[in-house]
């Protein structure tokens, strides 16, 4: 599989964590915690201006504090807070996020400018983003856990696309016990940027995904979400 615009994405480096936290049971805390448990290789950066360090590893105040190269922006911080972190993320190279926080679209009016606030910002740097209001992303074979979900699915063949977190965490569930295993799982959520044709045409093309399982509440691009299916089915 050669490159794809989505690569930084499902294949990072290296992934700054906004909002990791040291409190029992936060977002932030549980998704640092998954990525760190995964195995990830490459470096995971916790960013919270709140602590010195986390977990033994140093924490830092912004992503303008971190001198590597990141891949992969994963934020948990309030919603007012992710456009301006956008922006910075987009000066210092970063090309994808997971905006897990909500509070955008779903919501109110000022929800919505939030989220046209991030959307530009993304735009301004070639910025692609899942999210926001979202699970998160897994890739077992790659050793990435990007979700705050409690369970982490196991290597196998099947690819779980969802706009729906929820169901993505009951699947996650039911297939743990049984031995069901998974090449990647995706939860869009409110799909303001990358949205299922966008995912179909990385998976339509990745050697570990055999099948690929939609749960679907609405289909923004009707065009982009065909291209996918008929790329895989040929």
């Amino acid at each position: 599989m050669g490159p794809h615009y989505l690569d930084r994405l499902f294949a990072p480096k290296a992934i700054a964590v906004f909002g990791a936290s040291a409190r029992k049971n936060a977002v932030g805390a549980r998704l640092y915690q998954n990525l760190l448990d995964a195995g990830f290789p490459g470096p995971v950066y916790p960013v919270n201006p709140k602590y010195p360090e986390l977990h033994g590893k140093p924490c830092y105040p912004g992503i303008r504090s971190i001198s590597d190269n990141i891949d992969l922006a994963v934020i948990t911080t309030p919603a007012a807070t992710v456009p301006e972190i956008i922006h910075e993320c987009g000066e210092h190279g970063v090309r994808a996020a997971i905006v897990i926080s909500a509070g955008f679209g779903e919501g109110n009016g000022e929800g919505q400018h939030l989220q046209d606030q991030l959307l530009r910002e993304a735009s301004r740097y070639r910025m692609r983003i899942m999210g926001p209001n979202c699970l998160g992303l897994i890739r077992p074979e790659k050793h990435l856990n990007a979700t705050f979900s409690k369970n982490m699915a196991q290597p196998g063949p099947l690819a779980l696309v969802s706009q729906s977190g929820a169901l993505c965490t009951a699947i996650l569930d039911w297939a743990a016990p049984r031995n069901i295993g998974f090449s990647t799982v995706v939860s869009l959520g409110s799909a303001s940027d990358i949205d299922f044709g966008d995912v179909l045409d990385y998976l339509a093309l990745d050697p570990a995904t055999q099948s690929i399982l939609l749960y679907i509440e609405g289909v923004g691009d009707a065009r982009s979400f065909m291209s996918g299916p008929r790329r895989r089915a040929a």
